[in-house]
């Protein structure tokens, strides 16, 4: 229950609003001249504290870089690729901008300042949003400690992210890309057309990940590429034991590309835990130097006319086959998705899409025989389109 402490002076009594916080703490709400006002006072923040929405007023003068760094930063269990985007998003964007602000000072305007500074300087309305959001749990968790009464950040006006068309490659312009590849590095290719796999997943394999018996293979270790400033070990190429979607999982293969990476273990004369594929120094290949060293090169050779990214093999893989019958659920195993919604944006992505659509409902429409007592399609009858086509006898 919240009280009041009386306290005489030199120029009158005066009356001390106290109260207890949540964790058990005497607080003062304030000193009045009047008991009542005290008392309305004391009773006002007891409320707040009982209710959960009592926050610290001393707390929200810490500096946003302090709590981050002290309290928020410290606090996060995340994965090693998540963890080095984080830190480059706060100290490239946030802790310039609100570092050295208390959080008490940062307002709903302030974030919005940022958004509009970020924008105007050229970051992408979608990098807006993934920054803003990373941005926003940082207040929420400030909210959750005390620190702060509302999140700032919970009603910002975002920029609008208009989704552009997904160019897929198609089998034809993948074959003219695959002929500009290195000899030793078109079985890489071949196996990421097929199987779809992500980079780390395709150079993370083993000859032990094959199994040719069933004609399989097991994706169940990850590599990941990030600075080494930003590594928990220091090293740039991490080795994680499960893939993004954090379940293994298993892809069957041609019978055509097992060969293919039997004779390529027998060539090299690979052992079970070797990789598939590795630099000359026995170690994973890294992404970035590939992309600049073979793959830049193999594009530009192949003069394709539209930029080409390895990741775009993974999305190939998925629309030829969708293309080709394959079912959605199937696809998206494959694919490792946790949502079918992410899968189905593969839908209808090659160019003669449209085209497929036309000739199937042309084989289902006129392929079979009308139903009896159904007169024949317009489309095919002259004389019903030539009765449409008379005055008064429109559709």
């Amino acid at each position: 229950m919240p009280w009041v402490e009386k306290r005489p002076g030199r120029t009158g009594t005066r009356y001390i609003a106290v109260y207890r916080d949540p964790a058990g703490r005497k607080r003062s709400a304030g000193t009045f001249s009047s008991r009542r006002a005290a008392e309305r006072a004391a009773h006002q923040v007891d409320e707040k504290a009982l209710d959960r929405s009592w926050v610290d007023p001393h707390h929200g003068k810490i500096t946003f870089r302090r709590y981050v760094e002290e309290q928020w930063w410290p606090s996060r269990h995340l994965e090693v690729s998540t963890r080095a985007a984080y830190r480059s998003y706060l100290d490239g964007h946030f802790l310039p901008y609100f570092g050295d602000m208390p959080l008490s000072a940062v307002l709903p305007t302030t974030v919005q300042g940022w958004v509009t500074a970020a924008t105007a300087g050229g970051l992408s309305p979608r990098s807006v949003r993934k920054y803003h959001a990373l941005l926003h749990s940082i207040f929420r968790r400030a909210v959750k400690d005390r620190l702060l009464p509302v999140d700032p950040a919970a009603d910002t006006e975002l920029p609008k992210v208009v989704p552009g068309s997904l160019r897929v490659l198609t089998p034809e312009e993948f074959d003219l890309l695959l002929a500009q590849m290195p000899v030793k590095y078109q079985l890489l290719m071949l196996t990421a057309i097929e199987t779809g796999l992500r980079w780390g997943e395709l150079i993370a394999l083993r000859p032990a990940s094959i199994d040719v018996y069933t004609r399989s293979l097991h994706v169940r270790q990850v590599y990941i590429e990030v600075s080494r400033k930003h590594s928990p070990t220091g090293q740039r190429m991490i080795l994680k034991e499960y893939p993004k979607d954090d379940r293994p999982r298993t892809l069957r293969i041609s019978t055509t590309l097992l060969a293919a990476l039997a004779a390529h273990i027998t060539a090299g004369g690979l052992r079970p835990p070797d990789l598939l594929w590795s630099t000359e120094a026995d170690t994973p290949i890294s992404r970035n130097t590939f992309r600049t060293r073979i793959w830049l090169p193999a594009q530009k050779n192949a003069r394709l006319g539209f930029h080409v990214r390895w990741h775009d093999l993974r999305h190939a893989h998925a629309s030829w086959l969708l293309a080709g019958g394959a079912d959605l659920k199937t696809v998206m195993d494959r694919m490792g998705h946790s949502q079918i919604t992410t899968t189905q944006r593969y839908l209808h992505t090659l160019p003669d899409a449209d085209d497929q659509a036309i000739a199937a409902f042309d084989r289902t429409r006129h392929g079979r025989p009308a139903a009896p007592g159904v007169q024949e399609s317009v489309m095919t009858s002259r004389p019903a389109a030539t009765e449409a086509a008379k005055p008064g006898g429109g559709l």
